[in-house]
């Protein structure tokens, strides 16, 4: 666990070198201009969206470990061959194979902590990941900000090469580990066609209901941060380019300070009850958006208003962290969590294509109806995450309670239910 503990922190840490500068690089340094820098951001997207599909049977199949070390060869390539593209075809073959690396990585190394933790220990090792990602994220862009010279090519092609050893040494760092046990998959369950696991995972309402909820979590918050969010705090609420890299440092400040502290709360509650809080707090933080943007308070209060929507946000994203990826991994059945954990990390994808897509336009264009829109988003996850909670059993929306040999033996599945992965 400590090696992938290690893996998720290193990973994270070469992404922050190359994620924030990738647009500047494309459209500016290597002078191909916005529009291949656009098509380049959504070939990440697409580039995910082909792999992941396959991604969960392969993980099935071989084991998370070997389908890992494949996906960070993969990325080490396409960051290497993007810091030395010239062209616009070299950039976005580049581009894909590091997108398409960057996508499996995510549901490999979770279907990694599941199988190295128990339901005990679970929420915590998730917990730790997430902290680990967003530390290494953040220490990544500071550094990769002051190596970086948007006149100079050969500074970008460093931190490119920086991305690929960091991927690199992670694949000598993952091929250390000994998983506990091999991948088992219950009984006919290993003769599955791929159309035959999805059509069994649909057959799980509890795990549909969890990718609904889920999507709109992602396209309510993550999507909307680098997009809807920044347009609308440029536009409606005025703030300055150094005010909104101060509020993505909130966001990040908040999740590495409160992670451990919200854990201890986050723990011994319902996980559905947990994500329904989230949902409210994240309405508050766009009814302070919402201040932000369209009050008649000074510009210093507009942008505290704006700064503290992101600290809001990174609260809730620290409740989420312990709580909505160890629940992906307790419904699927056992050996099938990679299967799972990849059909989550798809629904994440689509709802980051669609975020931006229409938060964007709408930020900058239409302030009431974007902050009222995404205030009522929030408030939907509340009610989604209550309605999920009916379809759980004791001891997946109570993990504790397993601790009790009675009630984990006692807790009767919902009809189509399939049994937690242990």
């Amino acid at each position: 666990m400590r090696r992938i503990h290690v893996g998720n922190a290193l990973s994270a840490f070469g992404l922050g070198f190359t994620v924030p500068y990738l647009y500047v690089y494309v459209a500016q340094v290597r002078g191909l201009g916005s529009l291949t820098a656009g098509i380049v951001l959504a070939v990440f997207a697409v580039a995910a969206l082909v792999v992941l599909p396959f991604a969960g049977r392969a993980i099935v199949r071989r084991g998370p470990l070997p389908v890992l070390l494949t996906a960070l060869v993969t990325a080490a390539v396409g960051a290497l061959s993007l810091g030395l593209a010239g062209s616009a075809t070299a950039v976005l073959l580049s581009a894909a194979a590091l997108g398409a690396g960057q996508a499996v990585m995510q549901p490999a190394l979770a279907t990694m902590i599941v199988d190295c933790s128990t339901a005990e220990t679970r929420s915590r090792a998730f917990a730790t990941q997430f902290f680990l990602q967003n530390l290494g994220l953040g220490v990544g862009g500071l550094i990769g900000g002051n190596l970086v010279d948007t006149t100079s090519v050969s500074s970008f092609t460093l931190l490119f090469a920086i991305e690929a050893a960091m991927f690199l040494l992670l694949v000598v760092v993952m091929a250390t580990v000994r998983m506990p046990r091999a991948p088992r998959v219950d009984g006919a369950a290993g003769h599955l066609t791929a159309k035959g696991s999805w059509k069994r995972l649909m057959q799980n309402r509890a795990m549909v209901q969890l990718c609904v909820l889920g999507f709109v979590l992602f396209f309510a918050c993550y999507g909307q941060f680098e997009s809807g969010l920044s347009a609308y705090g440029v536009e409606a609420a005025g703030v300055s380019t150094s005010a909104l890299g101060a509020a993505l440092a909130a966001n990040t400040a908040v999740i590495v300070v409160a992670q451990f502290l919200v854990l201890k709360f986050v723990e011994r509650r319902r996980r559905s009850r947990v994500i329904a809080v989230v949902g409210l707090i994240w309405a508050v933080a766009w009814v302070a958006a919402a201040y932000a943007g369209l009050g008649n308070g000074s510009k210093e209060m507009a942008t505290a208003a704006f700064i503290s929507t992101y600290a809001l946000f990174g609260l809730g994203e620290s409740m989420l962290s312990p709580t909505v990826a160890p629940l992906v991994a307790d419904l699927a059945p056992a050996g099938m969590a990679g299967q799972y954990n990849s059909a989550f990390a798809l629904v994440k994808q689509l709802a980051l294509a669609v975020g931006p897509a229409v938060g964007g336009p709408m930020g900058a264009a239409l302030p009431g109806p974007y902050v009222v829109t995404f205030l009522l988003f929030s408030l939907g996850i509340t009610y989604l995450a209550l309605r999920l909670g009916r379809q759980l059993t004791a001891v997946q929306d109570q993990p504790w309670l397993g601790l009790s040999r009675v009630v984990a033996q006692g807790a009767a599945s919902p009809a189509g239910q399939s049994p937690a992965h242990a």
